[in-house]
């Protein structure tokens, strides 16, 4: 939905190119947008090419772009944290932490 609506004219080849997937699969993806009313097909009238159509979202397409795109970057920081606290306890593990180097040093020192 992101490609689309940054760049309604493009085809449905170019957005097979642009994902990396088949053609057809990028027709049969967009036509679901359509058939759920996310995605409405608008004919260009000042395009030479009067054939060509633009994928365009419409309110409903924008709201729902809008809540997988907070989904995403829920989903996203979920892992970030899960993966900052893994980080965190290998780092604790091998007596890398903050902690543990300053410990070290102390004993060093005596």
């Amino acid at each position: 939905m992101r490609l689309i609506s940054q760049n309604p004219e493009m085809s449905t080849r170019q957005v097979a190119e642009k994902v990396g997937i088949s053609n057809g699969s990028a027709y049969y993806v967009l036509t679901a947008l359509i058939e759920k009313g996310f995605v409405k097909l608008g004919n260009f009238k000042r395009n030479s090419r009067k054939g060509q159509y633009a994928y365009l979202l419409t309110p409903r397409g924008i709201r729902e772009k809008s809540l997988l795109t907070h989904s995403f970057i829920d989903r996203k920081r979920e892992e970030f944290d899960a993966l900052k606290a893994e980080i965190e306890a290998l780092e604790e593990e091998a007596g890398l932490t903050e902690a543990a180097s300053t410990s070290s040093r102390g004993n060093k020192n005596e």
